[in-house]
C-alpha cells in the first residue's frame, strides 16, 4: 500500500506502526553481515559459558557475542 511521504512522516512521528509501508524483502543491516568462524576453547571455559547462558536464558553463542561486543565497545 503506497502512502504519501507526509502521511508516512506523520504516522512515524505519532508512534504508529509504519511497517506496512515498507518493503523488507531486500532490507539488510549495514555492518551486521555475518561470517562463520571456528575456534577451539578449553572444556572448562565451555562449561562456564554454558552455565552463564543457562543463567541468562540465552544460547552460548549469544553470550559470546554479547561479551565480545561489550569488550570491543569498551576499547573504543
Amino acid at each position: 500500500m503506497k502512502t504519501k511521504a507526509s502521511n508516512f512522516d506523520k504516522e512515524f512521528d505519532e508512534g504508529d506502526s509504519i511497517i506496512e509501508h515498507l518493503d523488507l524483502s531486500k532490507s539488510r543491516r549495514p555492518a551486521e553481515e555475518q561470517k562463520r568462524i571456528n575456534m577451539e576453547i578449553p572444556v572448562w571455559m565451555l562449561a562456564a559459558l554454558d552455565r552463564e547462558a543457562k543463567r541468562l536464558g540465552v544460547t552460548r553463542q549469544s553470550v559470546i557475542k554479547i561479551w565480545l561486543a561489550e569488550r570491543l565497545q569498551a576499547g573504543q
